[in-house]
């Protein structure tokens, strides 16, 4: 004889089935609670102190992006050596990342403005073409970028994620860092404390 079918054969117990209902929502509110209290504190969450700050760049060799041409001629890959001269701004960006797609069209406003030299690392892209790609189809503000396939110049650098912004004197040191994109909002300041790196840097 066939025995009678169990309902209940194969579900959870009721006490499991409670906490997988219950767990999402405790998650929620202890998120919810930590940025609360981030946002009484008064610090905003995009201002985050970089400890290379006052240091030389870390050292790093990048290849050139394959491929990638402005103006008809190669673009050349990056070192910490090119960032010595003059008042540098180095971007780090990706193809995979929407908000450095919004970016995009201020750093070619960026590129624009006289005596700033605009860089390059574009960072663990998943192909070697696909920064190339991302370049040729919005516009090359860089005077050079870097390949950083694996990541390792950027880890350097401290960055977290991406796009992230390096404003480097003269002198090869880092003056300042902008977490988050460069908007048509932020432009005007980010323009000041970059002419205001480079002008502590010529003073010492």
């Amino acid at each position: 004889m066939t025995e009678p079918l169990d309902d209940d054969a194969g579900r959870a117990p009721p006490v499991r089935r409670s906490l997988l209902l219950i767990l999402p929502a405790l998650a929620f509110a202890v998120l919810a609670a930590a940025l609360f209290l981030r946002l009484r504190s008064g610090v905003d969450p995009a201002a985050l102190p970089s400890a290379m700050i006052g240091k030389p760049v870390p050292s790093f060799d990048l290849p050139a992006v394959p491929g990638l041409t402005a103006d008809g001629a190669p673009v050349p890959g990056l070192s910490s050596a090119d960032l010595k001269g003059q008042i540098t701004v180095l971007n780090v960006f990706a193809s995979w990342c929407a908000p450095c797609q919004v970016e995009h069209p201020m750093l070619m406003r960026l590129a624009k403005e006289p005596g700033i030299r605009l860089v390059g690392i574009d960072y663990k892209e998943p192909s070697p073409e696909a920064g190339q790609r991302f370049l040729t189809r919005h516009g090359v503000p860089f005077s050079a970028v870097g390949a950083d396939a694996g990541g390792r110049a950027a880890i350097d650098f401290g960055v977290y994620g991406v796009p992230e912004t390096f404003i480097i004197g003269p002198d090869g040191v880092i003056r300042d860092k902008l977490v988050g994109i460069l908007t048509p909002e932020n432009f005007a300041s980010v323009l000041a404390r970059i002419r205001a790196a480079g002008k502590v840097a010529a003073a010492q």
